[in-house]
């Protein structure tokens, strides 16, 4: 059975997954829309950045984020001269750290579903007077949900199975900064397996039904007319 550190540990974790995957949708479509259409020559160089979490070590990664949001790092020490707090070992932080992981995940399929839709529709609205940004609401959007569901979800399970970034950043303090893959690793290290199956069957199983959610949504929206 579960314990009240189990159920706070699912609790932080499904807070930073909706937090994170909000920001990255609100982050990412913008950058995923100038992907899709720019014409610069060297945006391979920002494709292959955003990329990066996908080959570079989590525990890596999550180090210079450390160092980045600690208190003396740019970001960490420019909150604490603001008056704050440095951002290493917070929730804040967390969400920063998810983000930056699971960025590919958001905007490659948003890429991918922008520039599917091509040009033509978009030129279409414009000849019947819409503005940019009406074009983008009620067509790219709309065409686009495919890729705009599958980057939600994505980005939703990605960061509730991360591990490395989270323990770097976040450290394990228990009801603050502790998610439910960290949980897991302590409940292992005590030796208490039916704790650590509980969680990870939980886990197993969410990432099933979110993925077979996926698979099923788009399979839907492609056989139904635009």
């Amino acid at each position: 059975m579960l314990d009240q550190a189990d159920l706070t540990a699912l609790a932080i974790t499904f807070k930073l997954a909706a937090a994170s995957t909000l920001v990255l949708l609100v982050l990412g479509t913008p950058l995923a829309w100038w992907l899709a259409h720019t014409r610069w020559r060297m945006k391979f160089l920002l494709e292959a950045l955003v990329a990066m979490p996908l080959v570079l070590p989590p525990t890596v990664l999550g180090f210079y984020l450390l160092i980045l949001l600690g208190p003396r790092g740019p970001v960490g020490g420019l909150m604490e001269a603001l008056g704050g707090e440095s951002l290493a070992f917070t929730f804040e932080g967390l969400v920063i750290g998810s983000v930056v992981y699971s960025l590919p995940f958001v905007v490659q399929p948003l890429q991918n579903a922008f520039t599917a839709i091509g040009r033509r529709p978009l030129e279409v609205a414009a000849t019947l007077r819409a503005a940019p940004l009406d074009r983008f609401f009620t067509v790219a959007v709309p065409l686009a949900r495919p890729g705009i569901i599958t980057a939600a979800v994505l980005g939703f399970a990605h960061t509730v199975g991360e591990f490395g970034v989270v323990l770097m950043i976040g450290g394990n303090i228990a009801g603050e900064t502790q998610v439910v893959s960290i949980a897991i690793y302590d409940h292992v290290e005590n030796l208490q397996y039916a704790n650590a199956h509980v969680l990870s069957l939980g886990l197993l199983a969410l990432s099933f039904l979110l993925l077979a959610f996926v698979y099923a949504v788009n399979r839907k929206l492609r056989v139904l007319p635009a």
